[in-house]
């Protein structure tokens, strides 16, 4: 290959690099926020079993209180009924004493559905629990790897970016004008292989066979009829020779 040649397409490489690195560099931010999002819905589940049990916990205290009030006057009749003179009296409180015993069997009832629901809220509690211990050591792992990773690619954008320096030191002026204004064109895609049949390999349009002759010499710079792009050809690699076999 050419030194033009070989230097566009190692420009190409070091560019692609580039790209890459800082669109890993301005995603990290929101990687991270999309880990914490992903942490944050596994506490919002343990905050609404929480919340269910709390809510639980209230109503099992507010239906006490309500069967102290029906004990309370439950008691108040049975003492007023042992006081009382005629048989009336004592028929309309034993009427009372009725309706409050029925009302309170139906919120003593009421309790122990809490009671028997608080279990299963207390399981389901510990469960979300779980979840988001198991949860939070992942996201911990997430964003570990994503500092290594983000440091990492900080190196290589600062090796790349000075090694692209170098190499347009070494370029002729007048390719990279050209290397410019095609990859401002195709989206910093300024060059491309062609394929072992002939084909640009980024716009697939077909070359004419004595372009691809030229292109296939990697010894000139050439562009790309239809899209511009600078040409070049990896040539196959070599038949492996099958394994000799030695008869025994």
């Amino acid at each position: 290959m050419s030194p033009d040649l070989d230097r566009l397409v190692t420009l190409q490489r070091l560019d692609s690099q580039i790209h890459d690195a800082r669109h890993t560099i301005a995603s990290h931010p929101q990687r991270l926020a999309e880990a914490d999002a992903r942490l944050n819905e596994a506490k919002a589940v343990v905050d609404a079993v929480q919340q269910r049990l709390k809510d639980n916990h209230d109503g099992r205290r507010a239906l006490e209180k309500e069967a102290a009030v029906f004990q309370g006057r439950l008691s108040k009749y049975r003492d007023q009924q042992g006081a009382v003179k005629t048989n009336k009296e004592y028929q309309a409180l034993g009427h009372e004493i009725e309706v409050a015993q029925t009302d309170l069997a139906g919120i003593e009832e009421r309790e122990i559905e809490l009671m028997v629901g608080a279990d299963t809220i207390a399981a389901d509690l510990k469960v979300a629990e779980a979840a988001y211990a198991a949860k939070q050591k992942e996201i911990e792992a997430e964003k570990k790897a994503l500092s290594a990773e983000l440091a990492r690619v900080e190196a290589s954008l600062t090796e790349a970016t000075a090694s692209r320096q170098a190499i347009i030191g070494e370029v002729n002026p007048r390719l990279m004008a050209v290397y410019n204004q095609v990859a401002k064109a195709r989206k910093g895609l300024a060059i491309a292989p062609t394929t072992r049949d002939g084909l640009c390999s980024a716009c697939h349009v077909r070359l004419r066979p004595q372009v691809f002759q030229l292109v296939r010499q990697n010894d000139s710079v050439i562009q790309c009829d239809s899209c511009q792009r600078i040409l070049y050809y990896i040539p196959p690699p070599p038949p492996v020779d099958p394994p000799v076999v030695v008869a025994s």
